[in-house]
C-alpha cells in the first residue's frame, strides 16, 4: 500500500498525537477520518483482488494441462502475495513435474506448505499450552475402562414389585418387516 504525500502528512500528525496527546483541530480530525476511510477501502479492494486471484487460479488449475503457462504464472503471483499453496496446487504440480518450471515451482510450494503446516501446529500447541489449561480440572476418566467413572456411579435399581418396567427400544419399535414382493404378473398371450 502506498500513501500520497498528503496522506503521509496526516498519518504523521495522527501518530504524533497518539504519542503526545494534544487537542486536535477539526481539520485534523476530518483528515484522519478520510485517511481511515481510504485505508479501509484499500483493505477491502485488496481482499476483492485476492479473492479474484484465487478464483482465477482455481479456474486455471481445473483447465490443466492446457492452461499450464497461465496457471504457473498465476500461482507465482499468488505465492508472491502470501498465498499458501493448497493440496490441489501440490497435486497439480506433481502431475506436471515433467515441465521444468512446474518442477521448480513444486519444490518451492512444498517448502511453503510445510512452513505453513508447522506454523499452524505451533499456534495450536501454544493455544493449548496456556497457563489456564494447566490449572484446569483433570481430565475425566474413561467410562469403558474398569475403575472409570462408571464404577463410581450408582447402579440402576430394579423395578419395585407392581411397578411397570421401562420397555426396551426393541419392544417399543419392533423390527421392520421386509415387504413381500408381489407375485409376477401373468403372462398375456397376444392373439
Amino acid at each position: 500500500m502506498a500513501f500520497s504525500a498528503d496522506e503521509l502528512r496526516v498519518l504523521r500528525r495522527a501518530l504524533a498525537v497518539a504519542l503526545h496527546p494534544a487537542p486536535l483541530q477539526d481539520e485534523d480530525v476530518q483528515d484522519a477520518l478520510l485517511l481511515a476511510e481510504s485505508v479501509d477501502e484499500a483493505v477491502r479492494e485488496a481482499g476483492r483482488l485476492r479473492a479474484f486471484l484465487l478464483d482465477d487460479l482455481a479456474r486455471y488449475r481445473e483447465a490443466l494441462p492446457g492452461s499450464l503457462s497461465g496457471y504457473l504464472e498465476l500461482l507465482q503471483d499468488a505465492l508472491a502475495a502470501g498465498y499458501d499453496p493448497a493440496a490441489d496446487d501440490l497435486a497439480a504440480l506433481r502431475a506436471l513435474r515433467r515441465n521444468p518450471a512446474a518442477a521448480a515451482l513444486l519444490g518451492r510450494c512444498q517448502i511453503l506448505a510445510e512452513r505453513s503446516v508447522r506454523a499452524r501446529l505451533a499456534r495450536v500447541s501454544q493455544a493449548t499450552a496456556t497457563p489456564a489449561a494447566a490449572t484446569s480440572a483433570p481430565r475425566a476418566r474413561l467410562l469403558a475402562l474398569p475403575g472409570g467413572r462408571a464404577a463410581d456411579e450408582p447402579k440402576p435399581r430394579p423395578p419395585a414389585p407392581g411397578e411397570r418396567p421401562v420397555p426396551k427400544p426393541s419392544e417399543v419399535f419392533p423390527p421392520r418387516r421386509r415387504p413381500v414382493p408381489p407375485p409376477p404378473p401373468e403372462e398375456r398371450v397376444a392373439g
